[in-house]
């Protein structure tokens, strides 16, 4: 418990480190600075300036080609603290919350950045200091179509993880009528499938043959139910999102080609499904089946900076 306090209260610095994934990204981070501001609900604080201090951490994704020592090649300092003026010159704002999301995706609209922890804090309201802080991850943009009367709107599908008993039970058609009832896109993701997968000692090589064994898993799902079309590219899935449809998910493509893939082991399908969840633009990530409900996924949220909640069902 008391390391859970230290941590929640460290510089956002420390909380990135110690949430940070297996393959770990690079860091930049701007530490205590101090800007003023008019901001807050309270009648009190409107009209009067007063001081906000921002601690930002942003992980980036490594630049492909050499940085040759080139400021254009790096996501800059400057890029942070414009954020923050940009944010604060837009508008005058009730709540710290509303500033922190805004400087946030500001920030994560850069093409390097792929995470960003935001504290601010107001340091004149009383003998400490009162803030609050926030984690974001990049999320890729939302497919859009084109609605009836010419508008354009963001899709948001919903992404469901079914686990063996349930791609077997009789229950089946009943789940999949009630994901299709709600008038979204359904994408259907599975792990691997029942039965021992060849392992072949080499971690590259294992990685493709889980993933050849999830898909394995997807044509097991198709084949019970008709709805049930297994895709496999990011044109597919846009297709398939446009036109409502439900499909399963065949893993191997889009995470082999990746920039920023999973960083989990290949066989957990849940850890898979939640990362396409989030490159989604999901409004949610389901689990279904009773191992999940009462295994070691029962309870599990959505880690760090993720925008899409995991809901079991």
């Amino acid at each position: 418990m008391s390391t859970d306090i230290s941590l929640a209260f460290a510089h956002p610095e420390e909380r990135a480190e110690a949430s940070a994934g297996a393959d770990p990204r690079d860091r930049i981070s701007l530490r205590d600075h101090v800007v003023a501001a008019d901001i807050g609900a309270f009648q009190q604080e409107r009209g009067q300036s007063q001081r906000l201090r921002f601690n930002v951490v942003v992980e980036v994704r490594p630049h492909p080609a050499a940085l040759e020592d080139d400021v254009d090649r790096i996501l800059s300092y400057d890029r942070i603290t414009e954020a923050i003026a940009a944010e604060l010159g837009a508008s005058r704002l009730n709540l710290l919350e509303t500033l922190a999301e805004k400087v946030g995706e500001r920030i994560l609209d850069e093409p390097q950045a792929m995470r960003v922890f935001v504290r601010i804090e107001k340091l004149d309201r009383g003998p400490g200091a009162l803030g609050v802080e926030i984690v974001r991850s990049r999320a890729a943009a939302p497919v859009r179509a084109r609605a009836e009367d010419g508008s354009d709107a963001a899709l948001h599908p919903v992404v469901a993880y079914l686990d063996n008993a349930t791609i077997e039970g009789p229950g089946l058609a009943a789940r999949l009528d009630a994901l299709q009832a709600e008038g979204v896109p359904v994408i259907l993701a599975v792990g691997l499938p029942p039965g021992a997968v060849p392992e072949s000692g080499q971690p590259v090589t294992q990685r493709r043959i889980d993933l050849l064994a999830i898909e394995q898993n997807a044509w097991r799902l198709a084949a019970r139910d008709r709805r049930c079309v297994v895709v496999a590219s990011r044109t597919e899935i846009d297709w398939a999102m446009k036109h409502d449809q439900m499909v399963v998910w065949a893993p191997s493509k889009i995470v082999l080609d990746a920039v920023d893939g999973p960083k989990g082991a290949a066989g957990d399908g849940v850890a898979l499904a939640l990362w396409l969840a989030e490159s989604l633009a999901a409004t949610r990530l389901e689990l279904h089946g009773p191992g999940l409900r009462d295994g070691v996924h029962a309870n599990m949220s959505a880690p760090a900076g993720s925008r899409v909640p995991v809901i079991a069902r």
